[in-house]
């Protein structure tokens, strides 16, 4: 199969399986590039490990793409070179907050004051569970409400809760520092842009979210490295300057997936050799961190949420609904 087949056919399964339900923009978006020679032809220049559809087509619109597909495509030809340049050198850069809506039970069992470090941190939007409201409903109409301490915070994270309740509280986040290798600073215009330009056209609320997240950032940024997230000489250089009086928390939710298999299960024996708490969100098979391992056949679905590998719950990647099985 050559390249174009390729992006043909990547297109086609991203229309058909990813895109529904989510976005009806990005839907036809691929289904255009699923039909089109001359359209595959160009994202095919791209190198395969930045032709992601959601990156391909957050950069478009970045560069000023229109939501019309058929218009889409005619922007595409017309800015060819741009837009495969582009996208080299970008990469999917999912900064949720609402994600602290799962880290969150986790946090409250960890004792503080904490110093928070995040591998993959991005813009650092997930170093703030402190600084957010949390909504929890369950099918039978209860409800959890977590605020901080000075009240409630203008980022409120709304997500669904099955299974028994939980003992949750904000935690006192004394430092917080992230690495990333292209961090992203809540000060710049131009990495706000690209943050919510991320967002998929039809995800409602989800922009206006991260825009309020990174106000709050901005007004106290945290430390952010450039750094291979999967650097454990740089992970325990960053992890000195946390204050010692502090529990030291690496988390690494979301960051996993990009590393080689030995890379991955070098970095969490090194966490695990740290003294620091580690709290993780995964995909059940995505290693063996875990302290007992993941029955799949009983699994109910989603990603393990663990605090030092003890599986506490199943949730959603990006925070919309947590299942206790603690």
């Amino acid at each position: 199969m050559d390249e174009v087949e390729q992006v043909r056919e990547r297109f086609a399964r991203f229309a058909a399986d990813e895109a529904p339900g989510r976005s009806h923009v990005y839907e036809e978006y691929a289904l255009e590039v699923a039909s089109d020679d001359a359209l595959a032809g160009v994202l095919a220049r791209i190198p395969a490990a930045h032709r992601q559809p959601p990156l391909v087509f957050a950069v478009t619109r970045l560069l000023g793409a229109p939501l019309d597909p058929a218009d889409w495509a005619a922007f595409v030809l017309a800015h060819a070179d741009e837009i495969v340049g582009e996208c080299a050198r970008r990469s999917l850069q999912t900064n949720e907050p609402l994600r602290c809506a799962a880290l969150l039970p986790a946090l409250s069992l960890v004792d503080g004051p904490i110093a928070l470090l995040e591998l993959g941190a991005s813009g650092g939007l997930c170093l703030y569970p402190d600084r957010y409201s949390y909504r929890y409903a369950d099918s039978a109409g209860g409800r959890m409400a977590v605020d901080p301490a000075d009240g409630p915070s203008c980022v409120v994270l709304s997500a669904e809760w099955a299974g028994p309740r939980a003992s949750l509280r904000v935690p006192e986040i004394v430092w917080r520092a992230g690495i990333d290798l292209e961090p992203r600073d809540p000060c710049s215009d131009a990495d706000r842009a690209w943050l919510t330009t991320l967002v998929w056209p039809g995800e409602h609320g989800r922009r206006e979210r991260i825009e309020a997240a990174l106000d709050i950032a901005a007004a106290d940024p945290p430390l952010l490295v450039s750094g291979d997230a999967g650097d454990v000489a740089l992970l325990r250089t960053v992890a000195a300057g946390a204050p010692r009086e502090a529990t030291l928390v690496i988390s690494t939710p979301g960051v996993l997936p990009y590393l080689p298999r030995a890379r991955r299960d070098a970095l969490i024996t090194a966490i695990r050799e740290m003294d620091a708490r580690w709290i993780t969100l995964d995909a059940p098979g995505l290693h063996g961190g875990w302290t007992e391992p993941i029955d799949r056949g009983t699994w109910p679905g989603g990603f393990a949420l663990a605090l030092d590998g003890r599986v506490l719950a199943a949730a959603d990647s990006l925070g919309a609904r947590v299942e206790w099985r603690a």
